[in-house]
């Protein structure tokens, strides 16, 4: 009994459809993401171009799309998108079989990087236009993500002050040395060789000892404002760094951080993100160079309020960013602030709510403890585990992201803000992806 199969032949040649928008089905990420960046302003980026002789660039459009689509999937890398551009179709449909290589991508990544960052807003306005932001209950969490740096490339003050002393010894230990040859320089350098010549180990001493002087100098010039900022404010502090401050050589902004589980620790930045209940949709974003979160509360609302224009009904945080200042401020503003002083508890049976009057005479965290205890209190602060963790979930195992590409704070906000824009545009897509590709929603978005 012969058997038959559906037709299979390798070798068989095709043509492939006239039309880009035939070779994906319909209503895949690619084309939506497409439409989204044709209503986004681009004018920033557009703006820094100007009539050259030669070869002209890449299309600026394109290239945002391919980065923007290339972060809501998960690779970031520009060596990866060049590869996308040759292997995947949705990168190539969204190209239009343009291939930048990888050198180009990441150049245009880094020259727009603050225009590129700049479109997290503007996507946040097309959620609030879709009714995907409510601003009525809004979570704040931090997550570490690793630097594009080494924690063995890290050095502490103390070690710092005992390198440049060993270095200076040999330095000078070598320049005799290089002095007691120069009689026989042409034995020692060839006759084609002025003599002069650095010798190796010299040239990495002395490069070193100036990347450890650049690094002393940097600590202590932080030391000296912190100082500053301490007597300004009535407090006293020292302006000569604590011997164990470290700083990176690799990325000098970044810091030793605890990693997640807090049983080791790696060269990292803490990433801030503020999350709307009602879709988990981002709402503001920020990266500091801080391992606590103690300081990072108010300045998120602040961003949020700069973002959207007005603040949210309540917020919630962890036992991180608790202090007095903090509750006191962000009350003031009216908001209904649910941050516990200590750590939560996972128990599944919690402590009787209180009735009654509150008493007189309690301090803050005692109020926030009581009010946690309640029923509303409980509810609430339990949103917090329903909107940032999941979100940083899906960025780092969905998507993979765990570590940042770039170096410095600044380049490295830039990209978180690429990342969080990235989720938004999923999110967005996943809610309504269909009803924002008619024009209707687009000419109703423009007009407002």
């Amino acid at each position: 009994m012969s058997k038959t199969f559906r037709p299979y032949d390798p070798e068989q040649e095709f043509l492939m459809p006239a039309s880009l928008r035939e070779w994906l089905p319909k209503g895949h990420l690619a084309y939506f993401l497409s439409d989204v960046v044709d209503h986004l302003d681009l004018s920033q980026i557009m703006d820094c171009y100007e009539e050259e002789k030669g070869y002209p660039p890449y299309h600026p459009v394109m290239m945002v799309k391919v980065l923007i689509y290339a972060y809501c999937i998960g690779v970031p890398s520009s060596r990866k998108i060049e590869k996308r551009l040759t292997e995947d179709i949705a990168f190539r449909v969204l190209a239009a079989n343009n291939i930048p290589d990888f050198r180009t991508i990441s150049d245009f990544r880094k020259e727009h990087l603050g225009a590129l960052a700049a479109l997290f807003l503007q996507v946040l306005k097309l959620c609030r236009k879709a009714g995907l932001v409510k601003l009525g209950h809004v979570s704040l969490d931090g997550t570490k993500i690793k630097a594009n740096a080494s924690k063995h490339k890290a050095m502490s003050y103390k070690r710092m002050k005992e390198e440049e002393a060993r270095l200076m010894a040999e330095v000078e230990e070598l320049l005799k040395q290089a002095g007691a040859v120069d009689a026989e320089e042409d034995h020692v350098y060839g006759k084609h060789k002025r003599g002069d010549e650095l010798p190796k180990e010299l040239a990495f001493r002395e490069s070193r000892l100036k990347k450890i002087r650049e690094a002393r100098g940097a600590l202590e010039e932080e030391a000296r404002a912190d100082a500053g900022q301490g007597r300004a404010s009535g407090g006293q502090a020292s302006d000569v760094p604590d011997d164990d401050t470290q700083r990176n050589f690799t990325d000098p902004d970044s810091r030793i951080m605890p990693a997640p589980g807090g049983k080791q620790f790696e060269q990292a930045y803490n990433a801030q993100a503020v999350v709307d209940s009602a879709n988990q949709i981002i709402v503001a974003a920020d990266v500091v160079d801080q391992a606590s979160d103690k300081k990072q509360a108010v300045p998120m609302m602040k961003q949020l309020q700069e973002n959207t224009g007005v603040l949210p009904r309540e917020m919630s945080a962890d036992a991180g960013y608790f202090s007095d200042n903090v509750v006191t401020e962000l009350s003031r503003t009216g908001m209904d602030v649910y941050i516990p002083p200590d750590k939560m508890p996972h128990a599944r049976k919690m402590p009787a709510a209180p009735r009654g009057r509150i008493p007189r005479g309690l301090s803050t965290a005692d109020r926030m403890r009581r009010k946690l205890k309640t029923k509303r209190g409980r509810k609430r602060y339990g949103l917090r585990k329903e909107l940032p963790e999941p979100v940083f979930g899906q960025i780092k195992q969905v998507r993979g992201f765990r570590q940042f590409l770039l170096r410095g704070k600044d380049k490295v906000r830039g990209e978180w803000r690429l990342i969080c824009t990235g989720h938004n545009v999923l999110k967005l897509f996943g809610e309504c992806g269909d009803r924002l590709v008619g024009q209707d929603f687009w000419n109703q978005t423009e007009a407002a």
